[in-house]
């Protein structure tokens, strides 16, 4: 039986492997975005469709190597629902620079990290809640 101190340091142990995994795909989200918009001058919210696209096929693959524990399903189901959670998190990051750019003077970067502070917040709760697997207590990779 797992005490209350067990599942919250698992609990903290999984936020940090998600928090870092977050922090290499933010690196790629952001790294791209800079590159299609600033050196192709590519439309703002083309590029950053682009680039998130990007950024959750490298989220995917770091998260179920080393944040959650996955269910027993195959790989490609695995990502297919792994996208599909991901869509509501593009959905919020192109609301939230859409308004953002549109709607007041703030520069679109500065937005964006606002997007990347809400985002990954979605992202935990709905992996977490569909992807991971319930067995053995819902453990994670450790």
């Amino acid at each position: 039986m797992h005490t209350k101190t067990d599942k919250i340091s698992k609990l903290a142990m999984q936020l940090f492997k998600f928090a870092m995994v977050g922090g290499i795909a933010a690196c790629v989200d952001v790294g791209l975005l800079l590159i299609l918009k600033e050196v192709l001058h590519m439309d703002v919210l083309l590029s950053s469709a682009i680039s998130f696209s990007v950024s959750v096929t490298v989220n995917y693959l770091l998260s179920m190597t080393f944040v959650f524990a996955s269910k027993n399903q195959s790989k490609i189901k695995e990502f297919v629902i792994f996208v599909c959670l991901s869509i509501g998190g593009l959905c919020l990051n192109q609301l939230v620079l859409w308004i953002g750019v549109q709607y007041t003077s703030v520069h679109y970067l500065a937005v964006k990290i606002f997007a990347m502070i809400l985002v990954p917040i979605y992202n935990f709760v709905t992996r977490k809640i569909v992807l991971e697997s319930k067995e053995k207590g819902g453990n994670s990779h450790e």
